[in-house]
């Protein structure tokens, strides 16, 4: 794939970049080293300093990031906004809460172990390769990069070849805030190179947030090399309507929750198990709401959905919706490719799934939602954990019993009751199963690439 911006909107290319050579990789790598015996030494109060510094600058280019974004992506503009604010918080959220984060924890009886003191510190690894997508190409990268800077390591950032302006961004952007040069440079090199930078002495973890096939070579060459990894990958969210919710606001955050980023997220919701007593009414509410939004230009205000990122995500789709209804799925809403430029694919909705279609158990990454009529909370459960995904997911339901029961039997990373499927900076994010393993952001997130060091003191 060539290391490139596409506009998705027309397909047409705005912008190619060349690779970097084997000697310019070893340049940065050497420089990763430097920078992070540098930050290893640096006040966590200073390193805060330059993140507050890396967040205003962040914050005052918004308009020219979200256009950006919006370029070589597809995303909406108002998302591509709503993107850039989101890592200007999650920056200074970061930076103020890294000291107690980090702090040392004394043990209360350290007598218990013959010692007149003990504590446990964290303390950085090193540097770290973080492996990233394009569908929230600064939000992505920024989830890694403030707590893994804050807690000491130095970054570098293979990012997603249709996003290439973006990398270059976050490539300048640490050191025009203070950090020390090299603590966080991108390379800009093909996915085959990756495996040996994972073998390579200087790197000390790796990170990647991705398809399943790609966490599991990373997770595979990690292992080989005895080397920490966090994989962020797929996911099939079950969104799950019980009865006694209010139907109108639970279909106005389903179709939201489905469409984010045209559908492109890991973490939107992609199938819809919905109780029998309220399936019709929540199901016309649904479609209907799906079939009102406004499909076209990204870079227009008014614009719901843009186009797929990529034509060969949009192809992957079509083929998922096309096997589903070859196989007798109903279509209640969409479905079709239209004519015209750019990657674009309507909001879809389909029904009368059975176990043979392929996006009963593979991830739809587009617009495209799966509908489940179950009979009870277990059936809901049943249909919700059959798929090799773990990421997230979402439970409606006005009884406190059940919303207890179904956080315990969920088989996900994460359970949002009477919400949609979100990521923050306060909370772990992260998946079971094939979704992956580790966390990000949180208390969980900044201890990842840490060093866990136990020390005793006679």
């Amino acid at each position: 794939m060539p290391i490139a911006t596409i506009d998705p909107t027309t397909g047409q290319t705005v912008k190619t970049f060349e690779a970097y050579d084997a000697a310019e990789v070893r340049r940065r790598l050497d420089r990763a080293v430097d920078a992070a015996a540098t930050l290893r030494e640096t006040p966590i109060a200073q390193r805060a300093d330059w993140m507050r510094a890396a967040a205003d600058i962040v914050e005052n280019d918004l308009d020219r990031l979200a256009r950006m974004l919006t370029q070589e992506m597809g995303k909406p503009i108002t998302q591509a906004r709503a993107e850039v604010h989101k890592c200007v918080r999650a920056m200074r959220f970061e930076a103020d809460h890294v000291e107690e984060l980090l702090a040392d924890q004394p043990l209360a009886e350290p007598d218990a172990v013959g010692a007149s003191q003990a504590w446990t510190t964290w303390q950085p690894l090193g540097v770290v390769l973080a492996v990233m997508p394009w569908n929230f190409a600064l939000w992505q990268v920024m989830r890694f990069a403030a707590p893994a800077l804050l807690a000491g390591n130095a970054g570098l950032l293979k990012h997603a070849s249709n996003v290439p302006q973006a990398a270059l961004y976050l490539d300048s952007l640490f050191e025009r805030a203070g950090f020390p040069p090299g603590s966080f440079q991108a390379l800009l090199i093909p996915s085959s190179q990756v495996a040996g930078l994972i073998q390579d002495d200087r790197i000390a973890a790796v990170t990647i947030t991705g398809s399943e096939p790609a966490g599991r070579s990373v997770a595979e060459t990690a292992g080989k090399a005895i080397k920490k990894s966090v994989l962020e990958l797929g996911g099939s969210d079950p969104f799950i309507v019980m009865p006694g919710v209010d139907l109108d606001t639970a279909s106005s955050t389903a179709v939201r929750a489905r469409v984010q980023n045209n559908g492109q997220s890991c973490i939107a919701a992609k199938r819809f198990v919905v109780h029998t007593d309220i399936y019709d009414d929540f199901v016309d509410q649904f479609t209907a709401k799906m079939a009102d939004l406004v499909v076209g230009d990204p870079m227009d205000e008014a614009t719901d959905v843009g186009p797929l990122a990529t034509e060969s995500g949009r192809r992957d789709l079509a083929e998922l919706v096309d096997d589903a209804t070859a196989k007798g799925a109903d279509v209640l809403v969409g479905g079709n490719v239209g004519d015209g430029p750019g990657w674009f694919y309507p909001p879809t909705a389909l029904a009368g799934l059975t176990d043979d279609m392929r996006i009963v158990t593979e991830e739809a990454f587009g617009p495209v939602a799966a509908i489940y009529r179950v009979s009870d909370r277990d059936e809901a459960v049943r249909v919700a954990n059959q798929t090799s995904f773990g990421l997230s997911s979402a439970v409606w339901s006005p009884d406190a019993d059940e919303q207890a029961w179904f956080v315990r039997e969920l088989d996900a990373g994460a359970v949002f009751v009477n919400g949609m499927s979100e990521s923050s900076a306060e909370l772990p994010f992260g998946g079971v199963k094939a979704s992956g393993y580790g966390r990000e952001m949180g208390t969980a997130g900044i201890h990842e690439f840490c060093n866990l060091k136990a020390v005793w003191k006679a």
